[in-house]
């Protein structure tokens, strides 16, 4: 998740949001007839001839390598793929994107969820107008979605838990968390708590609540730095966010020093992006968790394409590697793997962040 809000020479924003009468007029009519209104899970194959809106949510690193690695994903798939369309870190905005693309007739969604609740005012008209959807990275708590691909977000911070709390022991570590409004946020926090509280009782936890912001996490960061100027390590959920912020603060402070140095924060992160390995590599930060943001671009289109063919899915191991769990909201989410990234690895070409 991340916060750069300039626009990207990729994004080609070349689609107008409809009036809110268009987007009213089309779910009516899709509510009130089901035949023209887009290829849903009972469509039959010729689906697949008809058009996928992809929805980007914001800007960062990761985002941009997930952009860049769609297309390609699509092609080898057979998806027909319109040209993305960028949410700037807005949900109002990420609705309209979604109506946009359903007055366009597409017949398959896409979507990075901005937020796990206020999405479903999208989904609910994907669902009228009868287009399947895809949700990446994070699953909405309601609605309908063919599948969510997305990894296992509670690994994310019990994976970052034990790195830390075998690695710093004892003393204060900060966790700078994501927005909660989002199920990432919510599961990341909650399992890095669980696991610090149950193996790790030494070890005093202090949050920041960043909101996946640049900005937030870097004055959060400086003032509980000079509060506490003992802390010991620290867990960045988002490495797309937060990486550039916090070792400019620890910069700013005289407190970043390298991996070796007894000074040394211990720093782990989530995503996997290319500076984030560069910074392992150069020993200023220790550990990241990779999330397979190729595999996302791939499996993305392959469930996209077999939902707007009217395949269902089912709760299981998959054949690459992953297990389909069906989530509390009911919802069905492939959970791929994420790899804990050190030094050790960091060079490993099938990582994603080695190939961008």
């Amino acid at each position: 998740m991340g916060t750069h809000h300039g626009r990207e020479l990729w994004r080609r924003p070349v689609l107008r949001a409809p009036s809110r009468f268009a987007a009213t007029i089309l779910a009516l009519t899709c509510g009130l007839a089901t035949t023209g209104c887009g290829g849903g899970t009972t469509a039959g194959p010729t689906a697949t001839t008809g058009a996928v809106g992809v929805v980007i949510p914001k800007t960062t690193p990761f985002w941009r390598a997930y952009n860049a690695a769609v297309p390609p994903q699509a092609k080898a798939h057979g998806v027909k793929m319109l040209p993305s369309v960028n949410s700037e870190s807005d949900i109002h905005k990420q609705i309209s994107d979604i109506h946009t693309l359903l007055v366009q007739q597409v017949k398959g969604l896409v979507v990075g969820p901005l937020d796990s609740a206020a999405i479903r005012p999208g989904l609910r008209a994907a669902g009228q107008a009868g287009v399947p959807v895809v949700a990446v990275d994070v699953a909405p708590d309601s609605g309908k979605v063919a599948m969510v691909v997305r990894a296992d977000n509670r690994a994310f911070g019990r994976k970052a838990c034990q790195y830390l709390g075998d690695t710093v022991k004892t003393g204060k570590v900060v966790q700078i968390q994501g927005g909660l409004a989002s199920v990432n946020g919510r599961d990341r926090t909650r399992s890095f708590l669980a696991c610090m509280a149950k193996h790790y009782p030494r070890i005093k936890v202090l949050n920041i609540s960043a909101d996946w912001q640049a900005g937030k996490a870097a004055v959060g960061l400086d003032s509980l730095y000079k509060a506490n100027p003992d802390i010991k390590g620290i867990y960045l959920q988002a490495g797309g966010d937060y990486l550039v912020p916090a070792l400019s603060i620890l910069q700013r402070n005289h407190a970043l020093f390298p991996v070796g140095d007894p000074r040394h924060i211990t720093i782990v992160a989530n995503d996997g992006i290319p500076q984030e390995l560069d910074a392992i590599r150069k020993g200023k930060i220790d550990a990241t968790v990779s999330q397979p943001i190729d595999l996302y671009a791939k499996y993305a289109m392959s469930y996209i394409k077999k939902a707007m063919e009217g395949q269902k899915f089912a709760p299981g191991p998959t054949d690459h590697g992953s297990t389909i769990v069906r989530l509390p909201s009911g919802l069905l989410e492939d959970q791929l793997p994420a790899p804990v990234v050190t030094k050790r690895n960091v060079n490993d070409p099938s990582l994603w962040g080695n190939r961008v």
